[in-house]
């Protein structure tokens, strides 16, 4: 049931079918008036200068667009960084350093699937989840970090930063709930609005393929992997964040005849304790000249958000 809810709320928000741009209409009041309050929240509010630099990385709509990646590809740059996340889906709560400069500190379950792929993925990178993103960019500071990473923190327009902005496509320009919008690019509020495709490219490969695959995944709008994907037997698509159980993937690759379950990063560190046989589906990001240097010396620049 709840896996069924989250697609179609998925297709309601990006792919909208007719009954369903019907309901959106009809909840067009309360969208108006959801914008408006995020609007005042966002003019409200006054940045602090933690006297570090601090980029962000997110995007305007709900689900995925490829932040994770994309903080991956500019941290890497960087020996004495730091990656803040809120940690979605963790099992714990609060602030947790996940990765200091000696190395992983937690398991997957308190970390959440993200904040371990940053652990896995820069070697170099603090690592902090916390709900409360200033506590986390002080306990960077005193780690030593010299530049601080946000993933997903648009919003957090109490807090002085540089922020990138992964464009969407969606065919639903609505704010909630009428659509996937959670604010729009404010006037007066600077970004880089950068597009996969344009602005980045992604390089896939896949660590220790088989002859016969079935690809697993728990990632938001999964029919984004579709062009990336080698010859799979079968694809079995999760909720975003779901808790894989070892049952429920031994059922998969007996059903399927599978030599091997392909999956993502994201959802290869939830699973690798298992012992089953994986194929990693992962990837690079390849940035282009609007986005190298971004991180200290481009300067900013805004694109017009979409009227409510």
């Amino acid at each position: 049931m709840k896996k069924a809810l989250v697609f179609w709320v998925e297709e309601y928000f990006y792919n909208p079918k007719t009954l369903q741009k019907l309901l959106s209409y009809l909840l067009l009041p309360l969208s108006w008036l959801y914008c408006f309050v995020m609007y005042l929240r966002y003019k409200m509010q006054k940045a602090e200068d933690f006297g570090i630099h601090i980029v962000s990385v997110g995007n305007l709509t709900v689900g995925g667009s490829g932040k994770t990646p994309l903080v991956t590809a500019l941290a890497q740059k960087y020996t004495k960084s730091a990656v803040i996340l809120r940690g979605y889906g963790r099992k714990s709560s609060g602030m947790i350093v996940v990765k200091d400069k000696y190395g992983i500190c937690c398991n997957v379950q308190i970390s959440g699937d993200e904040a371990m792929i940053y652990a896995k993925k820069l070697p170099d990178a603090i690592v902090i989840v916390s709900e409360e993103r200033k506590i986390a960019i002080q306990k960077a500071k005193e780690l030593g970090c010299e530049i601080i990473f946000l993933d997903d923190a648009y919003s957090k327009h109490d807090i002085k930063k540089r922020d990138i902005l992964i464009h969407v496509e969606t065919k639903n320009d609505f704010c909630l709930p009428s659509g996937p919008y959670r604010e729009r690019l404010w006037k007066g509020k600077k970004a880089l609005v950068v597009q996969e495709g344009i602005d980045f490219t992604r390089e896939v490969h896949v660590n220790n393929p088989t002859p016969k695959m079935s690809l697993v995944t728990a990632i938001a709008r999964p029919e984004r992997l579709d062009k990336y994907l080698p010859s799979v037997v079968a694809k079995h698509c999760f909720e975003d964040h779901h808790t894989f159980t070892k049952e429920e993937l031994e059922t998969i690759l007996e059903k399927d005849g599978a030599t091997s379950l392909l999956v993502t990063l994201k959802d290869y560190v939830k699973i690798e304790a298992f012992g089953l046989p994986l194929s990693l589906l992962d990837l690079e990001l390849k940035l282009g000249n609007k986005i190298k240097g971004t991180s200290k010396n481009s300067s900013d620049t805004q694109r017009e958000s979409k009227k409510m």
